[in-house]
């Protein structure tokens, strides 16, 4: 079970991050072309940079799933099998800590719960908490800016769904595991 939903959270976050990447290509492209014709839009750098972050850690939570992730392993490469064994569960378990505190720090920058309190009034919330997350706009978008860090949220689900699975599930299903 633990297996399936981290492999479904995993192509969700591909295939997000590809649709992502397709569109950081075709904002440039859209840049180039009216930058040339002297009639730049303002906001396209902005959002083409908004896309690639959102593609980013979308591809790097699904590394996790796949065990495709920067890593130094000239010290894991020269243990016998059992401590590399052991030291790879180790490191999975130092990810899912990192998980639950990124989802924890994400619990406390947007406090749904105290947004709920104030009954999704962002003026009342904002007085009660200081917390100005729901009305920062974007620089040229004008859009809120925790829709773009809402990114963080997702990054977080992923890595703990992926770490749980690499630390509980089936041993070797992962390239790092060998």
């Amino acid at each position: 079970m633990l297996a399936r939903i981290s492999s479904a959270w995993a192509t969700f976050e591909l295939t997000l991050a590809a649709l992502l990447a397709v569109a950081v290509s075709a904002l440039i492209l859209l840049n180039v072309v009216t930058r040339s014709l002297g009639a730049a839009i303002y906001w396209v750098d902005e959002l083409a940079i908004y896309c690639m972050v959102w593609m980013a850690f979308l591809a790097a939570s699904a590394a996790l799933h796949y065990g495709n992730s920067v890593a130094v392993t000239l010290f894991r490469d020269i243990l016998p099998e059992r401590p590399k064994r052991l030291l790879i569960k180790f490191v999975d378990l130092v990810v899912l800590i990192f998980a639950l505190a990124m989802l924890w720090f994400c619990w406390l920058w947007y406090r749904p719960d105290a947004l709920i309190r104030a009954g999704f009034d962002i003026q009342r919330f904002q007085g009660a908490t200081f917390n100005f997350i729901y009305s920062e706009p974007t620089t040229t978008l004008g859009i809120p800016k925790f829709w773009v860090w809402l990114v963080m949220w997702f990054f977080s689900f992923g890595a703990f769904v992926h770490s749980l699975h690499n630390l509980f599930g089936a041993s070797g299903s992962r390239k790092d595991a060998s």
